[in-house]
């Protein structure tokens, strides 16, 4: 095999990033037809043809079948070989797989093909020197675990029937029916719909609505819809809606005795050991947001400080990666029933160039700053995460079962380190976050 190599960006006719290359391959075809030729005989031991014994095929029947196959797969071998040995030989970092295909040649000795390709970026890592970092900071205390016993106990609300107007805070069942231009609309009708006033679960005009109306009392109101309505049908349109309440029930949240901790998984119902788990479990999971935000703001000083030019063949196989994952996750949600929901690639671009160009960028900064992942690290991190299982030893021998398992968990150890790392280059200032809007919790 002879191989002529261009290690510069291909002409700028078909330049579509400064990554790509171009090696051109010469397969010999003396060679490749003492392949093809082998190959053959190969399959004529194995092959069974009526009228003949078992590898007593002629060669000129074996090649009529097997011809094409074996010139295909023969050809493949040749040009895979020779592209990995000369991309070796010239220390080309390949991202991806290469394009081959053939060239135009009047040769009769070789079979020539051009490879386009493209390769990892040479990363220079910035400065993260004067970079400023906000770190959050939220100390658990007495108000933070009254905000979480509040939220436990509304999520063990019952609601029970009165007699009276509807306030916010009641479950109220309605029908419901919508009309623009005199005309019933598509989604505007409903019966025995229930919700949550002030939830947020109906738009706040059609919320204030109901409010102070009784079971069995009708009203007719006009709204407009918000212009960033998710249907643009109805997006800023003026309509109006017929409702009817058919029942009104008040929220009930249950006591904090003996009971309600037993719901909470303590047996025995002891409120004192009630109170120590919800603020161990609470100090984890605030303790894990806190990481995850800091975590954020590194990566996002990380990407500014060093730009990159991001193979597009990575991003390509990342999307592709991302698309199926979602696919997977719609479908076990769905019970199957959203499989073959249409996904459009564009949707994942900027989530997988992001995850790229950090796992680019990470990777140089471990081997320059030598942040592998330590078994130390590995272990507290397993056993950590274990604690927030009802049996953490099952969940600690499952992932020392098998090493393999604990790539991932080698990965968030590896970040933890990157971390570390950038707090101590760059200026970090510490800010104050309050507890619902790190919990996600409404004020």
């Amino acid at each position: 095999m002879e191989t002529k190599v261009t290690n510069t960006p291909v002409e700028a006719a078909h330049l579509t990033n400064a990554l790509e290359r171009r090696l051109d391959l010469a397969v010999t075809i003396a060679d490749l037809d003492k392949d093809i030729e082998r190959r053959l005989k190969r399959m004529g031991k194995n092959m069974k043809m009526p009228g003949f014994r078992p590898g007593k095929v002629p060669i000129t029947m074996v090649k009529q079948q097997y011809g094409q196959q074996a010139r295909h797969d023969a050809l493949n071998e040749a040009l895979n070989k020779t592209f990995g040995e000369t991309a070796k030989a010239r220390q080309l970092r390949v991202a991806g797989h290469p394009n081959i295909e053939p060239k135009t040649s009047e040769s009769t000795t070789h079979i020539e093909f051009s490879a386009v390709f493209e390769v990892y970026p040479e990363i220079k890592l910035g400065d993260l020197t004067g970079v400023e970092i906000e770190r959050p900071v939220l100390e658990v205390g007495t108000a933070e675990m009254e905000s979480t016993l509040a939220v436990l106990r509304k999520q063990r609300v019952r609601y029970e029937p009165v007699d009276r107007a509807a306030a916010v805070g009641d479950r109220v069942t309605i029908d419901f029916l919508g009309k623009k231009n005199g005309e019933a609309f598509q989604g505007g009708q409903a019966n025995d719909y229930p919700f949550v006033i002030g939830e947020g679960a109906m738009l706040a005009d059609f919320e204030n609505a109901v409010l102070g109306l009784t079971a069995g009392e009708s009203k007719s109101f006009a709204m407009t819809f918000p212009v960033d309505y998710s249907s643009k049908d109805l997006a800023g349109q003026a309509v109006t809606f017929d409702i009817t309440v058919k029942e009104v029930r008040e929220a009930i949240l249950p006591e904090v005795d003996a009971d309600f901790a037993k719901t909470l998984g303590v047996d025995d119902g002891d409120i004192v050991k009630m109170n120590a788990e919800i603020e161990t479990n609470l100090k984890r999971e605030v303790k894990k947001r806190l990481q995850s935000r800091i975590k954020d703001q590194v990566m996002d000083a990380l990407l500014k400080a060093n730009p990159i030019d991001v193979p597009k063949a990575l991003v390509e196989m990342e999307i592709q990666r991302l698309m199926q994952v979602a696919r997977q996750n719609m479908e076990q949600q769905s019970g199957g029933k959203m499989k073959d929901f249409p996904m459009q690639r564009e949707w994942f671009f900027e989530q997988a160039k992001r995850r790229v160009s950090l796992g680019l960028i990470l990777s140089e900064l471990v081997k320059v700053y030598e942040l592998h992942a330590r078994a130390d690290q590995v272990k507290t991190i397993v056993n950590e995460t274990a604690q927030s299982y009802e049996h953490p030893e099952e969940l600690i021998r499952w992932y020392y079962a098998q090493p393999q398992r604990l790539s991932e968990i080698e990965g968030v150890a590896i970040e933890d380190n990157v971390v570390a790392w950038a707090l101590s280059s760059a200026k970090v200032v510490d800010r104050a976050v309050a507890f619902d809007e790190l919990m996600g919790q409404k004020s």
